[in-house]
């Protein structure tokens, strides 16, 4: 179950009852391989909606100990995503400007959203100590790992994405200096947890728009956090967000990434993006586009959905199995 907005924490972003109910019910019965709870801000400033979750302050980590403890309870392990909104916060919600890579829009912001301010060598500084500080939370409240957002519009993939970082310092222009805050973020993570400890980046490397990153500099980017330490990459969309236009019917909206992505890199990718089936699920797993299938949607939808595919797919292939023995 891959990282979905829910909207079910406190109004200081704090861990609800309705939040880990949320996840209790749709980890029930152990189906399911792992639950990646939906984005936690790491700083005020970096919130996205109201009532998303926080991982900003020590405060949170009795909270977030019971959101890990919700899915732990029904026999599955679970991450944590940590995020920046970077432009995509609103001065209305967090009471300063939104910051940036430059000071431009996203491209699918709303009409009126207002100019970020381009973040200054101090503000860039400081991010990876605001991204390690939510993992040293988030280990300690007992999650199974932590997933740094690096896709959908968010900070991390603003800086990614030409069609919203026009710095012309060292973290502009090239595909490398693009993505050294990130390289950045993902080092800073990983020095602050104990070794072998997972560390996922959902990467939205490729923007699917004119003028944005490309399918091979997504591969390039996952090459670069491959080598940072990232355990496991999820491959979703840049500045195209979590959906691709004309590719609704099409199960696994992002798989000619996630394929070459796979191909170029030493550990597991997971794809998510429209597959709506345990069938659809296993034909991507079998033509080579991923190595986990992360399903959203479908299951926000229908908190049972990993039990009655499964159940699905073991009948259908029973038939198989006995006519072995």
């Amino acid at each position: 179950m891959v990282p979905i907005a829910t909207g079910k924490a406190g109004a200081r972003g704090q861990v609800t009852q309705a939040l880990c109910d949320h996840y209790a019910v749709r980890a029930r019965g152990g189906y399911l391989g792992l639950v990646e709870c939906g984005h936690h801000f790491v700083c005020e400033e970096g919130r996205a909606t109201a009532r998303q979750a926080s991982i900003a302050h020590d405060e949170d980590v009795e909270g977030l100990k019971r959101e890990a403890a919700a899915v732990h309870d029904q026999g599955t392990p679970v991450f944590v995503q940590l995020s920046h909104a970077g432009s995509a916060a609103t001065e209305r919600l967090t009471g300063t400007q939104p910051l940036a890579p430059s000071a431009v829009t996203c491209p699918g912001a709303k009409v009126g959203h207002p100019l970020p301010r381009a973040m200054s060598a101090d503000d860039i500084t400081r991010l990876p100590e605001l991204f390690s500080a939510a993992a040293r939370r988030a280990h300690a409240a007992g999650f199974d790992g932590v997933e740094i957002h690096a896709a959908h519009g968010y900070l991390l993939d603003q800086f990614l994405s030409p069609l919203t970082n026009l710095r012309k310092d060292a973290y502009g222009g090239s595909l490398e200096n693009r993505a050294r805050l990130l390289v950045e973020v993902l080092q800073a993570v990983r020095a602050e947890l104990p070794s072998g400890y997972p560390v996922s980046v959902r990467l939205g490397g490729c923007d699917y728009m004119p003028g944005g990153s490309t399918i091979d500099d997504a591969v390039a980017f996952a090459r670069m956090v491959e080598a940072a330490g990232a355990g496991l990459i999820s491959v979703s969309g840049g500045m195209c967000y979590y959906g691709r236009p004309g590719h609704e019917d099409t199960p696994g909206w992002f798989a000619d990434s996630s394929a070459p992505i796979r191909a170029g890199v030493g550990v597991p990718v997971l794809l998510a993006g429209g597959i709506k089936t345990g069938v659809a699920a296993e034909a991507l797993l079998e033509q080579g586009a991923c190595d986990l299938a992360g399903i959203g949607r479908a299951i926000l939808n229908r908190p049972a959905w990993a039990r009655r595919e499964t159940t699905k797919l073991r009948a259908a292939n029973a038939p198989a199995r006995d006519a072995t023995r």
